[in-house]
């Protein structure tokens, strides 16, 4: 059965960030047009990630003694909403902020930890996932990757796709085969970090329909690791990512990466002053959903604050919000078709909503496909 989701509120201590973070983003991103601004957390700009780092404002859950600010989940979920509904380019530090630097926390060494962390929460260390491959994508079990002993570590062969900023990330993090063959499914499997700069390692960018080309494939030649390259212990890869897939499916990314476009037409009918009957439902709609799935969202991060690993909510969650984030271009499109001569849409408003509905079709891919995902949920009620 799955768990209860009780309705929680942001503490005041996580809330009055909020303020300080507004005033940063309206210095920093002042003129950046909104069709820009929708594609936040694939946006990559190094130096707006150093300047996170430099507030203090990544590794927000991270240990002091590691360079984080050790403030909590809920004083990142403030600090994400207001990146994210401002369309800030987050990309570059968006992976080792959310999942990486947490991984590595709780299962790399003290060795790891010192060493990685604190570059994290400076945004120096920018890290990509490595988990899907082809003829895989979601069956994470299935993957063929494989990293074998020898005199100097690992010897690293296969391939990984789907690695979003591969060709502009330091690490990888990926999960890997060190025993056994595909078929053995969950056993067998381990996390290694992966230099990206290391001989044998070839990144081609994939250029997806809307011109980006952030998705990558990585293939491993004979790449050589050294031996404290695992994360955590031989064979405990599967029950690794199973964790740090939690933090990449609840977050407020999975609800808000649509938000821009929200925000521009909700900006539109303002301009205009006058609003129909069919965009008055719209909007009472949509932001009825937005509010019950932030609520869904923050629920999920006071579970992992507790220490829970709500895996089978944070699916739901994920499925949810990416179905939301899919219907939100096809319903202001249909209204957006109705305008005409002096009450015609803006042209930014169009071009993002034309960037929205070519990178929609992505949302119930990336962090695990809706059927998987479905297939986790009846598992948690009890149906399969």
């Amino acid at each position: 059965m799955i768990d209860s989701l009780d309705y929680v509120s942001i503490p005041p201590t996580a809330e009055a960030l909020r303020q300080d973070v507004r005033a940063f983003l309206a210095e920093r991103l002042p003129d950046l047009p909104a069709s820009e601004r929708a594609r936040s957390w694939i946006g990559f700009d190094a130096e707006f990630s150093r300047a996170l780092g430099q507030r203090g404002w990544l590794g927000l859950t991270l240990p002091r003694d590691y360079g984080g600010a050790a403030l909590g989940p809920f004083a990142r979920f403030v600090i994400i909403e207001e990146l994210l509904n401002a369309g800030a380019p987050v990309g570059a530090h968006w992976i080792a902020d959310r999942q990486s630097g947490p991984l590595i926390l709780g299962y790399g060494s003290d060795a790891q930890r010192q060493f990685y962390l604190p570059r994290i929460c400076r945004g120096e260390a920018f890290f990509c996932i490595g988990m899907s491959e082809p003829n895989s994508g979601s069956d994470l079990a299935s993957v063929r990757t494989q990293a074998r002993r020898n005199a100097n570590g690992w010897s690293l062969t296969g391939q990984k796709i789907w690695t979003t900023q591969a060709y502009r990330s330091h690490y990888m993090i990926a999960l890997v085969r060190t025993s056994g063959t595909a078929e053995d499914r969950h056993k067998g499997l381990s996390q290694v970090i992966v230099d990206l700069s290391l001989p044998g390692v070839t990144i081609r960018p994939i250029e997806d329909l809307t011109g980006d080309h952030h998705f990558c494939e990585v293939f491993f030649d004979d790449v050589q690791l050294p031996e404290d390259a695992i994360i955590g212990q031989e064979g405990d890869g599967w029950k690794q990512v199973t964790a740090e897939l939690a933090f990449e499916r609840s977050g407020p990314e999975r609800i808000y990466s649509s938000v821009v476009l929200l925000n521009e037409w909700a900006r539109h009918l303002r301009a205009r002053g006058a609003f129909t009957q069919a965009e008055r439902i719209a909007a009472g709609r949509l932001i009825a959903t937005l509010a019950t799935l932030r609520a869904m969202s923050l629920a999920i991060v006071a579970k992992l604050e507790a220490g829970e690993s709500p895996a089978t909510v944070a699916a739901l969650t994920k499925d949810l919000g990416t179905t939301f984030e899919q219907t939100l271009p096809d319903v202001l499109a249909d209204l957006l078709a109705s305008e005409a001569g002096d009450h015609a849409p803006p042209a930014e408003l169009l071009r993002t909503l034309a960037y929205i509905t070519h990178i929609a079709p992505s949302f119930s891919l990336r962090g695990g496909t809706r059927e998987i995902l479905r297939g986790m949920i009846a598992r948690g009620l009890g149906l399969r």
